[in-house]
């Protein structure tokens, strides 16, 4: 595979057992370098840029990525509630059960060309490797474990709260002492990424202090 145009992607490899790779620009070199090897192909594109020649190489559309960011002094935390914690030690097995089928909106979930079994296992092996780098929080309401943010430096890399606990207005306590953390430990800037989609997450995004930036488009192909 040429390497200047497209990028191996061996996590996602892992979970689909298939090449996959991510092109690294946006030309016809690109597209045409993504039909020499069966796969999976990932292009992100700026969302105003003319979508034509991804239709003549079979991408097809799966998503809008955001990045949401905020600096130390923009965060917004709510007053704390006691009951509302967030805690370093939990049992991967616990957080696991929370991780299943908490990340539709993902573009791997939403590409109907691939099993979703082989998506949930891109998070499963995700979310582990980041467990074993000692990079997740559990998140606890009256000591019971309602979710998880994993975090990879200063970005929010992946994060669920079971359905038990969703809607209840907790979650700006968890992500505000998440920030308040990685703050006091030296980043300054926290970022994430998610779905434009996924709107809960973004008012949450929104109420803390974060704005927005870098949108993309996510295409993909899969090549028999």
């Amino acid at each position: 595979m040429n390497a200047s145009l497209i990028n191996d992607t061996p996590w996602d490899a892992a979970a689909f057992d298939m090449y996959t790779g991510e092109l690294t620009e946006y030309s016809e070199s690109a597209l045409q370098a993504a039909t020499a090897r069966p796969g999976h192909y990932t292009l992100k594109i700026d969302p105003l840029a003319d979508s034509s020649l991804l239709h003549k190489y079979g991408f097809y559309y799966c998503d809008t990525q955001l990045e949401p960011w905020c600096s130390r002094t923009d965060l917004r935390l709510p007053t704390p509630r006691p009951e509302v914690t967030i805690r370093r030690e939990v049992s991967f097995p616990a957080i696991l059960a929370i991780c299943h089928d908490s990340f539709l909106h993902g573009r791997f979930h939403r590409d109907f060309n691939l099993p979703r079994a082989n998506a949930e296992l891109r998070y499963e092996n995700w979310l582990r490797q980041l467990y074993e780098q000692q990079s997740v929080f559990g998140l606890f309401s009256g000591g019971t474990l309602a979710g998880f943010i994993a975090y990879s430096g200063n970005n929010l890399v992946l994060h669920a709260i079971s359905e038990a606990y969703r809607g209840k207005g907790l979650a700006k306590y968890w992500w505000g002492a998440a920030c308040a953390d990685l703050f006091a430990a030296g980043s300054g800037e926290i970022r994430s990424s998610i779905s434009a989609a996924n709107v809960a997450v973004l008012n949450l995004y929104a109420s803390l202090g974060f704005r927005f930036r870098n949108p993309v488009d996510v295409y993909h192909r899969l090549v028999r």
